[in-house]
């Protein structure tokens, strides 16, 4: 029987609506910081006993749904050879950026045999977690090549954007290289056991959407055409994203990533029919006292139950580092405990026989660890 995770992204009938959440395996929990200290980002990223313990410690703590699978974007990358470091306090940072057709020639196709580490890592992951999924994720090619292209992070992408408008051959070419990298990362951590994949495209926000259908679209389109043979639910995530849901909806993903700035019921409108949601609690709402955030939560429960298709609960971007490691938890209960009784009154209102019935309790008491 499929994960409770699995049937909510694929709109198939749960009796619980699933959790997880971006950034659960990392910076918020102090667990994470012991392990991490004395090891940079991409040498943890790339040593299986690092990776193993940090992604299963929010399933051992929270009591997510889902594990997501500790790494990074750049990975790929750093894989295929490109000179990359994630500096503290600003981000990747890319010694020699891609920005002629020379550069592009120099950069390598991503081979699947430089990611055994990635295998290893998944496979340890995916015996520890049981039947708990774990999600795989790569970045975007648009994200990519914004840290590619800029050197490192970047406020406004002006260069970016002056290679999509003034060079868009090369533009495309780029994406087209990062697009098979990302698809290289997630066949990889699918094919060792991962049970979904979350592709994060979070830049595409500084786009609008004629640039974005015009540029960015087609790559990601091909992302999850090329992962399609695997049948498995796919994500699809940006920030500040509202103005693209429809776009972005049609990439392939079979649930939309919706970010805290748009509500459930706006978004429900925008994507494709049947689509799932995921989303969308503002994670700076971890901070706020119980009996307030107790509300948010449920509002957003009552939200996704009310879309068409499924709803994974989530925030609308990553958990942040002084979030208190108590409050996720209770989040996980509350989500729980609020898509039970809603599903139960509205079983009870519609009578036997709903679509929406659950599972066989004794068989969704195996879904999880």
């Amino acid at each position: 029987m499929a994960s409770t995770l699995v049937r909510a992204a694929l709109s198939q009938p749960v009796d619980h609506t699933p959790v997880w959440f971006m950034r659960q395996a990392g910076r918020s929990l102090p667990e994470y910081r012991e392990l991490r200290k004395g090891n940079a980002m991409l040498e943890a990223c790339r040593t299986p006993d690092l990776v193993t313990e940090i992604t299963l410690q929010p399933v051992r703590r929270h009591g997510v749904d889902a594990a997501i699978f500790f790494s990074d974007i750049v990975v790929p990358l750093q894989a295929a050879g490109v000179d990359v470091v994630i500096e503290p306090g600003v981000g990747p940072v890319i010694s020699t950026p891609v920005r002629t057709r020379a550069d592009l020639d120099r950069l390598p196709e991503l081979d699947a045999e430089a990611l055994s580490d990635i295998t290893e890592s998944v496979t340890r992951i995916v015996a520890e977690l049981g039947d708990t999924p774990l999600i795989g994720f790569a970045g975007a090619p648009f994200t990519v090549a914004s840290y590619l292209i800029e050197g490192g992070p970047s406020r406004n992408h002006e260069k970016t954007k002056a290679m999509m408008l003034g060079d868009p051959e090369l533009f495309s070419a780029i994406l087209a290289k990062l697009g098979r990298m990302s698809a290289t990362f997630i066949d990889v951590q699918l094919s060792a056991g991962a049970r979904a994949f979350q592709l994060f495209d979070s830049w595409a926000g500084y786009l609008g959407p004629q640039d974005y259908r015009a540029a960015v679209l087609p790559h990601s389109q091909e992302v999850f055409a090329a992962l399609s043979r695997h049948d498995v639910p796919s994500f699809h995530f940006g920030v500040q994203t509202g103005e693209l849901l429809a776009p972005m909806s049609e990439a392939g993903s079979t649930v939309m990533g919706v970010d805290f700035r748009v509500d459930l019921a706006a978004a429900s409108a925008r994507v494709q029919p049947g689509q799932a949601l995921q989303g969308n609690l503002d994670p700076a709402m971890l901070f706020a006292p119980w009996e307030v955030l107790r509300p948010r939560v449920e509002q957003i429960v009552r939200a996704g139950l009310d879309h068409p298709g499924g709803h994974v609960f989530n925030l609308g971007h990553g958990v942040l580092p002084a979030t208190d490691p108590a409050v996720p938890g209770l989040v996980v209960e509350e989500v729980h405990r609020v898509s039970r009784e809603v599903l139960a009154e509205r079983r009870d209102a519609s009578g036997a026989g709903d679509s929406m019935d659950p599972v066989d309790p004794a068989a969704e008491a195996g879904d999880r660890r």
